[in-house]
């Protein structure tokens, strides 16, 4: 179970290091600014589906093995939450709105959480080699 809590915790790490840096960067790089902003609206709910899951797993497995690495991983399917229920639709409300200083804002905190879901996840890794 502590090599199935490794992969876990590798997976999250890649996959929202991946899907930050390079999944968004390439939609704008490759497709029309319409499309790929439509394109990265439609996308995040899996994304944040897909942090809190493999999170809630992960730390499932962790309680029992490593309680400093669960409290990480737990904490990032927990704050996955409020991201994906409350910041995500506030932040394409403020770009159906054409509200630019409260989307930069509100992106901006996006961006910060995100940033430190996936340095949190890499200390729970470095916590678990």
């Amino acid at each position: 179970m502590e090599f199935t809590s490794l992969l876990l915790v590798a997976f999250l790490f890649g996959g929202m290091l991946l899907f930050s840096l390079g999944f968004g960067t390439l939609a704008f790089k490759f497709l029309e600014v319409p499309t790929a902003r439509r394109f990265i609206r439609n996308t995040f709910p899996f994304f944040y589906l897909y942090v809190f899951s493999v999170a809630l797993i992960a730390s499932s497995i962790l309680v029992f093995h490593n309680f400093d690495a669960f409290l990480l991983i737990f904490l990032i399917a927990i704050t996955t939450i409020p991201n994906g229920l409350i910041l995500m639709p506030a932040i394409n409300l403020a770009s159906d709105n054409k509200l630019k200083r409260k989307f930069v804002v509100l992106h901006s905190v996006s961006v910060f959480i995100t940033f430190s879901h996936i340095l949190l996840a890499g200390f729970a890794l470095y916590l678990l080699k």
